[in-house]
């Protein structure tokens, strides 16, 4: 891996890997988004770190995880399975990278746990000068449970925080929700996150180009990336933003 640049350094910004984090409350379809993604040629190419053994390993093949060492999955992907540090994880896959020790990717996605609050890896992307060389932020993916979101929203302020500071939001099972129950599950999500573009999906299927490619630097500034009604919910549910 590179070593920090100088302020005469020139501009990186295009080499530097987009980084998309999925996220998403429990049981709402972040694993079985992940796996119909890495099925998908284009996706061959990725680096996948997860923080959390969920029920469905990714692809199937983390039944005896390995803690911080990245396995090659079927499709190409590595996959890193992580429960420490974030920061140092993605430093090693970097430089395992550059030692020709993994295959070479192209993006790095970051699958958070159910109740994490996305908010310090959004800041660690942001703010970490040794990781800022190297990766961009691109997207923050959250997905919503179609059938129980609208509960999870009011009754956790981990799920309203997913869904407020997200770029693209995935309205999941919506196959055996009520009509009426999505729709006022969109319409919540709507003032909670207006800039967020919403999609509903079956199966964890969809496109990656109407995922990724956000472009989250370039319409909100570093410093502030929750809209005001965001912060608003955030703060209306008794939880401290960054």
């Amino acid at each position: 891996m590179s070593t920090p640049s100088s302020l005469f350094d020139p501009d990186r910004s295009a080499e530097r890997l987009p980084v998309s984090l999925v996220t998403g409350f429990l049981g709402s379809g972040k694993t079985t988004l992940l796996n119909r993604l890495l099925r998908r040629p284009e996706m061959a190419d990725s680096a996948v770190i997860i923080n959390e053994f969920g029920e469905i390993p990714i692809d199937h093949l983390l039944v005896e995880p390995i803690i911080g060492e990245p396995v090659v999955l079927a499709s190409g992907c590595v996959c890193c399975a992580v429960r420490g540090d974030l920061q140092d994880a993605l430093r090693r896959l970097l430089v395992q990278r550059d030692r020709g020790e993994v295959p070479a990717f192209s993006r790095v996605l970051i699958e958070t746990s159910g109740l994490a609050d996305p908010a310090p890896v959004v800041q660690l992307l942001l703010n970490n000068p040794l990781l800022g060389h190297d990766l961009r932020l691109d997207t923050i993916v959250a997905t919503i449970d179609g059938f129980g979101g609208l509960g999870q929203l009011k009754g956790y302020a981990e799920a309203l925080k997913q869904a407020a500071i997200a770029d693209r939001l995935l309205v999941t099972k919506t196959d055996i929700a009520p009509a009426a129950t999505v729709e006022a599950l969109i319409q919540s999500l709507h003032r909670i996150n207006p800039w967020a573009a919403i999609e509903t999906v079956l199966q964890g299927e969809i496109d990656p180009v109407r995922l990724f490619g956000a472009g989250l630097l370039d319409r909100r500034g570093p410093a502030r990336w929750l809209n005001d009604a965001a912060y608003a919910a955030v703060e209306a549910a008794g939880h401290d933003h960054p």
